[in-house]
């Protein structure tokens, strides 16, 4: 016996409308006009797919614009502010802000997250225990994914590293890094890198965050993705040098990726907002080329990192807002490209994450309509979620805005 059948849904790569079968939170079965006397829903020809995944987001910063001031509006006065009012946060307060992005997000269409949050000795585990009560609590709509790192720095802040094992050994998922923070940025990258090969985790460092070519991180954790046999489970997030690149500099980075096999994130909204403070005029966008860097095989995404803080004193937690930024950004237009835009926002960060976006016979029944008929017009016209559904059962609603004509 059927739970559910959800009706005339447009999928993509299938032509005409079809019926998806619900039992026990899988998909039973997919057909055109599916015999069933199971309750039903009428998707009234909405695309249909697996959600939006958010691979690069900072829950426990979150929503913190009433006691942190970026004066500067650059990176430095962003970290600045937020390292004077981390000594504030309590793990509820950060419980009751992370709760408010998650809802945010949950209504937006997305269903899986990896989270960024800051261990060392100042904020001690507070944030880390909340962002597992978060993920515990909200796992009926969202699976969460945490990864600790330490923002300000490593070895130079003396009791980070025996925070990051603790939260490691008590659940984190993954660690990160921030070498740009660090008085030794090469040591850093190296010691975490040995503790990744420890616990047998994933790595997503934030790297080379200004636009300056000259130097860079990048190479170092190429060298080591490749010594420590790491490949396919490195990240790195921002690496807005890449944005300045010429484009023979940008095919050897390029190729440089893809043979330690180390994936980019782009944040474009973050990106945009702290770059280029110091430029009167011609004020560059600082946002790397991810689509470029796709098209050769690295694994790239599109991602928020942070909401209402001053890395980012806006956001809505929309993933169809920030791929249609970011193809505004890196003007690109074609269906084609429109189409990578939205698996950098879906497809791409669930493999990340170990998910799977594709409807198919067997699979989870998690899925969100979405008021298109294909990716490309998603992106385009930022597209908002009217229903989602994970493992069987329905997460929100978002009804489409009814005139009301005279």
């Amino acid at each position: 016996m059927l739970d559910y059948v959800v009706r005339n849904t447009c999928l993509h790569g299938e032509t005409g409308l079809l019926d998806i079968a619900i039992q026990g939170g899988k998909i039973a079965d997919i057909g055109a006009s599916i015999a069933s006397e199971a309750p039903s829903f009428d998707a009234g020809g909405n695309l249909l797919t697996g959600g939006f995944v958010e691979s690069h987001l900072h829950l426990d910063k979150a929503c913190i614009l009433d006691r942190a001031k970026n004066e500067s509006g650059t990176l430095q006065g962003a970290i600045s502010a937020v390292a004077k009012a981390k000594s504030g946060f309590t793990e509820d307060d950060v419980y009751a802000r992370g709760a408010k992005v998650i809802e945010k997000a949950i209504t937006q269409g997305t269903n899986a997250i990896r989270t960024h949050v800051e261990i060392d000795p100042g904020i001690g585990l507070a944030g880390f225990r909340a962002i597992k009560r978060l993920k515990r609590d909200y796992a009926w709509a969202m699976d969460v994914e945490i990864c600790v790192f330490p923002q300000e720095g490593l070895l130079n802040y003396p009791g980070t590293e025996e925070l990051l094992r603790e939260a490691l050994d008590n659940g984190a998922d993954l660690l990160g890094g921030c070498p740009y923070m660090d008085s030794d940025p090469v040591g850093q990258i190296e010691r975490l890198f040995q503790m990744a090969r420890d616990y047998d985790v994933d790595l997503d460092f934030h790297l080379d965050f200004d636009l300056d070519p000259t130097w860079r991180h990048l190479d170092e954790v190429a060298r080591q993705t490749v010594a420590f046999g790491w490949q396919g489970r490195v990240m790195i997030g921002h690496v807005t040098k890449l944005s300045v690149l010429s484009k023979d500099q940008l095919t050897n980075t390029t190729a440089l990726m893809r043979q330690a096999g180390v994936g980019l994130t782009v944040l474009p909204s973050t990106d945009l907002f702290l770059t280029g403070r110091n430029c009167e005029h011609s004020v560059p966008r600082g946002v790397a080329p991810a689509h470029s860097l796709a098209h050769a095989g690295v694994c790239c995404t599109i991602a928020t990192n942070n909401v209402l803080n001053p890395f980012t004193p806006f956001g809505d937690c929309s993933l169809s807002r920030m791929a249609n930024l970011y193809a505004n950004v890196s003007q690109l237009s074609t269906t084609e490209e429109l189409e990578m835009c939205f698996a950098m926002v879906a497809d791409s960060p669930a493999k990340l994450l170990g998910r799977s976006t594709e409807i198919a016979i067997g699979g989870s029944a998690t899925f969100i309509a979405l008021p298109a008929t294909s990716r490309a017009q998603v992106v385009s016209e930022i597209s908002r979620p009217i229903w989602g559904m994970k493992d069987g059962r329905v997460t929100f609603e978002h009804p489409v805005p009814k005139l009301l004509r005279p």
